[in-house]
């Protein structure tokens, strides 16, 4: 299905439904409100389902990878090589992903979008699926020029909105972002800065963990890829295009196609959500199907969170990625719909509502 076809798909969320689950969370016995965000998690996968019981029995993190040709720039404290290294680690259940998402009960599917290396023999014996949906092998060094064309990006959005129908067709109830690629944060940033107005300065974190001097050629580096390739920031494709990644665009589809088929999406840290920027800007309607997992160490998040209105669930200083935080704040929004689900009403339990 088209980016557009997709798009015309989407809807706000359904506010009968949205009402009917407030209801029932009004009458469980506890006083009314009491259980916090966990009653909004599902009032809000109520409305996003159009059911009044839903489940959420089958779950996916979609660990999306790619290189960056502006790694180059020495902009992170880890080599370009490490990016498929950790795909390597993915696809036999070594990283933290797949500890936590096997904590959670998700599924994993690595998908390599713009890794330059072939997966081709490794992920015929891998025990953790990898897709491969190569659309670029490395983006280009965006400091030199733009980091893809315009039709490699739209392809990267087509292979996320293409997951999202499979697996929602595959039965799979609620979606995960995650991502993996050495450098990403310096796309990440430069989408934040043009989209939010913010200084670079305000938007650059320490990735991997660089110390100062490599932060400030990092913003340097940041600054010259906007000043050449001047992105319009009223067209997400062109941002994408010049100063984005695979794996980026891969989330924005992703998070389009899980709005059309109404299925929630859970957002991972910086770089998910700076894919669920870009596909919020495209449909402002997605906003209403994504959770927000967590908020990250990276100093541009909070920015984009504001951005697209959007309140995480969890806050414990992480910076790791691969979708780590997006399993986590899976099995908070779970615990809110089992309490939605099993939790007695008064008349049930036989228990004296509140006085007038």
């Amino acid at each position: 299905m088209s980016l557009q076809s997709t798009c015309s798909r989407i809807t706000n969320t359904n506010g009968t439904f949205a009402g009917q689950a407030q209801e029932r969370l009004d009458n469980l016995t506890k006083p009314q409100g009491s259980l916090g965000r966990l009653e909004e998690f599902a009032k809000q996968l109520v409305a996003i389902s159009e059911q009044t019981m839903p489940d959420l029995d089958k779950k996916v993190v979609f660990t999306f990878a790619g290189d960056h040709g502006v790694a180059d720039e020495g902009v992170s404290a880890f080599p370009k090589e490490v990016t498929s290294q950790m795909v390597l680690n993915f696809i036999h259940g070594g990283a933290g992903i797949n500890v936590l998402s096997r904590h959670a009960g998700a599924d994993v599917v690595v998908v390599d979008i713009g890794v330059d290396y072939d997966f081709t023999e490794a992920a015929a014996r891998s025990s953790v699926p990898l897709l491969i949906k190569k659309v670029v092998s490395g983006t280009r060094n965006m400091r030199k020029g733009p980091a893809m064309t315009r039709e490699e990006t739209e392809q990267c959005i087509q292979v996320g909105i293409d997951l999202a129908h499979e697996y929602a067709a595959k039965g799979y109830r609620i979606f995960g972002t995650g991502e993996m690629g050495i450098a990403n944060t310096s796309p990440s940033s430069a989408i934040t800065s043009v989209i939010t107005g913010r200084p670079v300065e305000d938007i650059t974190g320490r990735g991997t963990g660089i110390n100062d001097k490599v932060w400030t050629s990092k913003v340097t580096v940041i600054k010259d890829a906007l000043a050449l390739n001047n992105p319009d920031p009223s067209d997400p494709v062109d941002v994408l295009s010049k100063v984005g990644g695979a794996e980026i665009a891969g989330i924005a589809g992703l998070v389009l196609g899980a709005a059309a088929e109404k299925i929630p999406v859970v957002i991972d840290g910086f770089i998910s959500t700076a894919g669920a920027l870009m596909a919020w800007l495209i449909e402002p309607k997605t906003k209403d199907y994504m959770f927000a997992a967590h908020m990250s160490r990276e100093a541009g998040h909070k920015f984009i969170l504001e951005k697209i209105g959007l309140r995480p669930i969890l806050d414990l200083d992480m910076r790791l990625g691969e979708g780590t935080g997006a399993a986590l704040a899976m099995m908070i929004i779970e615990g809110g719909l089992k309490i939605y689900k099993e939790m007695a009403t008064f008349a049930e339990a036989e228990v004296a509502e509140k006085n007038a």
